[in-house]
Formats: structure tokens, C-alpha cells, sequence
């Protein structure tokens, strides 16, 4: 998905909102046994509560399923394997050959596009069908300047502002010769390999529609055959499809006639579906006792959405006292904010680090206390560092996320901290923390869910001073670690990951920018009919892998 609609955007949002903090999207994942074959065909049901208006790649819906159906019809240049972690998450060519080549400067890359892929039409797959992708989402854009938002991921690339601000129709920085895709950007974008899963293959000339295409051919295992919005989706397996990823049923059907979650749920529990989203409060405590955890048909993994407090490294409290800022993270109780938060260790796995704990590298070294704070330690850390002794706190207003701000409250007045909660709108309250130097706050909620499994999206977006202002909430901005940071990212493979799996370890234990709480758990229902060898979630639901039983 490279664009979104301003008013999905506000989806996205209360999603992250739910239960006060629960966001998007969770990732785990269960391979298949290659010992043992699996069964072909048969149709896979879901059950959908919220009607998918569109599927159209650039202008698909934020929502769990529909993103899930989408990711089951496309070819992207790059991709994630159909694997559990932390072999899921390792970024690998699909229609590329291997991975593209860098210029020296960093801004140029080139991919070398394999001949074998092709629609469920029998047209091949080239790459204009990448370069007309990035295109025509730059031209919705122009036709539709109030409502849909570009990606970061496109504005980098040298001419696409001035095709989504419609003053030109192509993109100068993007070249086809031959079977290779050359894109220029403006600056260096080290993890431009891992935003590339987000592209995917068109077919060359397929309209810009502002209402987004109901069907349309698709290079990935499925295409979709049936689109009655509201009523009916049908996706139907692409006999052109020769590539790697796994597409074991016949078709999926998705029928939009749910009446709530909760009916989405007791679908799934009667054998009505095989499968159904809904937000982790729909869950009851009952299907543990049911069905067990990770056996069968319920499973509960860690996922890819980050809930934690930031700092502001630039407040008269914080700044160039890492010392502090320790303390705090030795005082707060994880276990009691997760509870006000979420409820409980079901939806949500508690962390004192900000890589995902499925992530290639990732270090489960202990740097802070999970169950209860250390508060002989906090105190030590903080003497001598409490400067003025008070502290404003910012969140969310609304009774969750208060709540959850007033267990901090209560763990750092115990080390001698003055905190005031200061509750903030959800429309003005990232734009105010992200782009208002002078907001007077020393600690803030953030919740954070990027679309691509990169430790870039993580890392660097979270805690290098080039994103400050954006994504870089809380303004640290340290040159020893911008310069790990930058060196991590330009990295490649195995290695990238596992310098990344280290400072993340080294800024949390010497620098914590910020106060890591949890990760929100995936948590999935599935029917007896489906055979859990075939189920794999990175982060979402997997529908090309899915088989059901013999």
C-alpha cells in the first residue's frame, strides 16, 4: 500500500487507539512441514464485520483483511518469505533477481527484474508495471489533493512531488531499460529496499480511478475474480503464478455480512468461517481454556506494534541526562501500565528494548525490570540528576491511556519526581508532540506501527536526529549514535541485522530515548478446518499460505 485516504487515515489511527493503546497489526508465524504434504484446493471463508470498500493497490483500505487479501495478489520487487521468524522477516528478492545495486552516493538503485512472472492474464510482468505503480499513485494524488496522502516512500524518488502536486505526469526518476528498473532519489534512503515491498506490480496502463478498480489482473499467487463491495470479495488462484510463496486453496471468499466482532468470532468458533479479524478486546479470556494457546485453532504471538514513553531529550529535565532518564526506566511499573493499557499478558508481551522480539538479530538481553520496577536502582541513578523534580506528562485524552499515565505517575514520585498528567486531544496530539518545539512536556505516550518489516523503520525513524520532526518524537538527536544508526542501516544481510540487534541493546541500557513498554500481541482464531502447518502471520494473517485439512 503506498497511498492512503484521509479519512482511512483516521482509521488507522483509532485502531491504534483501541482499548487505549492496542495498535494495528501483530506478527507471528508458524511454517509449514515439508515432510509431510499438504492439501490442495478447497475454498477458505472469511468473515468481515467492516465492508472493504476498496482493494485497488493504491488506494486499498487500512484494514487487517483487506491489506491480508492484497498482499495474497501481489508481486513485489522485494519481499518477506512465507516462513515463521525469524526466517519471515528477512527481506529477500520476489520479482527482482536479488537484491538491487546501490550507487555509490546511495541514491540510485537498479533492480534486475526476473522474466518469469505474469499476470493471470499471461502478460509478463516488466518493469513498467512497477514504474506505472509508483505513477499512477502519484497521479491519484493530483486528482485528489485533499484526500489522499503520499507515502514517504514515493516522495523520495527525484520528480514524484511534482507529479502528485500535478505539475508533471511522470516520474523523472524513475527509468525501465530493458528487464531493469532504475529509480534516482533525492537523498539517501538506506532501507529504500525494504519500502519497495510496499509497491505492487499493475498492469501498464490500468486507469488512475479515484473510486479504485474492483478487479484488475495481479501477478502474486491470487487475483482477484469477484468484488461486489459490501457483499462479496473472491479471490481465485492464478494459474500463471510460478514463483516461490505457497497458494494451496482454490480460492478465498470473503463475505461482508457479518453483524459485529463478535458475531465475526462465533462464526469462526461454529465452522461458519475459517477466519476473521477483530481488535484483541473482542478475545475472551474463555478461548485459552478452549482451545489452549499456539496448539490449533487460537494463537497468541508477539507482534510489530510498539507502545512506549518518550522522552524530551531537549526538556530542561531530560537533556544530556541519560542518567535520569534511566532511572526512569528502572522505576516505571511495566506490568501495571500494560494492565491499565491492554488487561494482561495475553494481548500484550512486555519489553524493555524497541525491536520486535521475532526480529532477525534481536538481543533478549534484560536491561530493565519486565514484572516490577527496581526502585533501590532508580533512586541510585536518580541522585544527584532530579534537577527541578517535576515532570509533564502527556497522553491521550481518554481513560485508558490517562490511566495507564498515572501508574508512571505513581512509580516516579517514588524516586522523587513531581509527574502532571496533561491529557491531549487525539486529532492535535502527534502533530503537537512531532512538530511544536515548544510544547513544555518532559514524557509522552507513543504507540508505533510501521508497515514493513525493516529495524530502519524502528531504529533510525525513531531515534536518529534526520527525523526529527517526523517520526522523531522526542527529539534525541546524539551524533554517536546517529553515526551507528546510519552505518547499521547500509548494511546487508545477516550482519545488518545483527548490529542492529546490538544498538538496539546499546541505546536502550546507555541512552533509553525512551521508556519501552510493550509489544501488542497478535491474537488469531482460525476453524478445525484449517491445518495449522499452513498458518503463518508476518505480521497479518497469511492468506496465500493457508491450506485446509485433508
Amino acid at each position: 500500500m503506498v497511498y492512503l485516504r484521509a479519512s482511512n487515515v483516521r482509521r488507522v489511527v483509532s485502531l491504534l487507539m483501541v482499548a487505549g493503546g492496542v495498535a494495528l497489526l501483530a506478527v507471528a508465524a508458524y511454517g509449514r512441514d515439508a515432510r509431510t504434504s499438504v492439501r490442495e484446493g478447497g475454498t477458505f471463508r472469511i468473515a468481515q464485520y467492516q465492508p472493504i470498500t476498496n482493494l485497488d493497490p493504491a488506494l486499498v483500505d487500512p484494514d487487517s483483511v483487506a491489506l491480508q487479501l492484497l498482499d495474497a495478489t501481489c508481486a513485489h520487487l522485494m519481499t518477506y518469505p512465507d516462513r515463521q521468524p525469524p526466517r519471515g522477516y528477512r527481506l529477500i528478492p520476489e520479482v527482482a533477481t536479488g537484491y538491487p545495486r546501490v550507487s555509490r552516493d546511495g541514491r540510485t538503485y537498479t533492480f534486475v527484474l526476473s522474466r518469469s512472472y505474469r499476470f493471470n492474464t499471461k502478460a509478463p510482468v516488466r518493469p513498467s508495471a512497477f514504474a506505472w505503480a509508483i505513477t499512477r499513485a502519484l497521479r491519484l494524488a493530483a486528482l485528489d489533493r485533499q484526500g489522499l496522502t503520499p507515502a514517504p516512500l514515493l516522495l523520495d524518488i527525484v520528480g514524484a512531488e511534482e507529479v502528485a502536486d500535478g505539475r508533471a505526469q511522470n516520474v523523472t526518476g524513475i527509468t525501465v531499460r530493458g528487464n531493469r528498473l532504475v529509480i534516482r532519489l533525492l537523498r539517501r534512503v538506506p532501507d529504500f529496499a525494504a519500502r519497495m515491498t510496499e509497491v505492487c506490480a499493475v498492469p501498464p496502463g490500468l486507469p488512475p480511478d479515484l473510486e479504485g478498480r474492483l478487479t484488475f489482473a495481479a501477478a502474486g499467487p491470487y487475483y482477484i475474480a469477484k468484488h461486489v463491495r459490501g457483499r462479496t470479495i473472491v479471490l481465485q488462484r492464478n494459474r500463471q503464478y510460478h514463483g516461490p510463496r505457497p497458494h494451496h486453496v482454490e480460492r478465498i471468499v470473503v463475505d461482508e455480512d457479518a453483524a459485529s466482532y463478535d458475531d465475526v468470532l462465533q462464526r469462526v468458533r461454529r465452522g461458519l468461517a475459517d477466519y476473521g479479524w477483530a481488535p484483541p478486546a473482542y478475545f475472551r479470556d474463555g478461548l485459552v481454556k478452549r482451545y489452549g494457546v499456539n496448539r490449533s485453532q487460537f494463537w497468541v504471538k508477539p507482534g510489530f506494534d510498539l507502545i512506549h514513553y518518550v522522552f524530551n531529550s531537549r526538556s530542561p529535565l531530560f537533556r544530556n541526562n541519560p542518567a535520569l532518564r534511566r532511572a526512569v526506566s528502572f522505576a516505571v511499573n511495566r506490568a501495571a501500565v500494560r494492565h491499565a493499557l491492554v488487561g494482561g499478558a495475553l494481548r500484550a508481551r512486555l519489553t524493555d528494548k524497541y525491536l520486535p522480539p521475532a526480529f532477525p538479530g534481536f538481543d533478549n538481553a534484560r536491561i530493565y525490570p519486565l514484572k516490577r520496577p527496581n526502585l533501590k536502582r532508580a533512586r541510585a541513578l536518580a541522585k544527584g540528576h532530579r534537577r527541578s523534580g517535576r515532570a509533564v506528562l502527556y497522553t491521550l485524552d481518554r481513560p485508558v491511556p490517562i490511566a495507564a499515565a498515572q501508574v508512571i505517575a505513581r512509580n516516579l514520585a517514588r524516586i522523587g519526581l513531581d509527574v502532571t498528567v496533561k491529557p491531549i486531544d487525539g486529532v492535535s496530539y502527534f502533530p503537537r508532540l512531532a512538530t511544536n518545539r515548544d510544547e513544555p512536556w518532559d514524557l509522552a505516550f507513543a504507540a508505533w506501527a510501521p508497515s514493513y518489516f525493516d529495524p530502519h523503520a524502528y531504529l533510525n525513524e525513531l531515534f536518529d536526529g534526520r527525523f526529527i520532526g517526523v517520526t522523531n518524537l522526542g527529539r534525541f538527536d546524539v551524533r554517536k549514535y546517529n553515526r551507528m544508526l546510519r552505518h547499521a542501516a547500509g548494511g546487508r544481510g545477516k550482519s545488518r541485522y545483527q548490529a542492529y540487534g546490538a544498538l538496539d541493546v546499546r541505546l536502550a541500557r546507555d541512552a533509553a530515548p525512551s521508556v519501552a513498554i510493550q509489544f501488542n500481541n497478535v491474537l488469531t482464531l482460525v476453524s478445525r478446518r484449517v491445518d495449522k502447518r499452513c498458518i503463518v502471520l508476518r505480521p497479518y494473517f497469511d492468506l496465500a499460505a493457508v491450506c485446509l485439512k485433508p
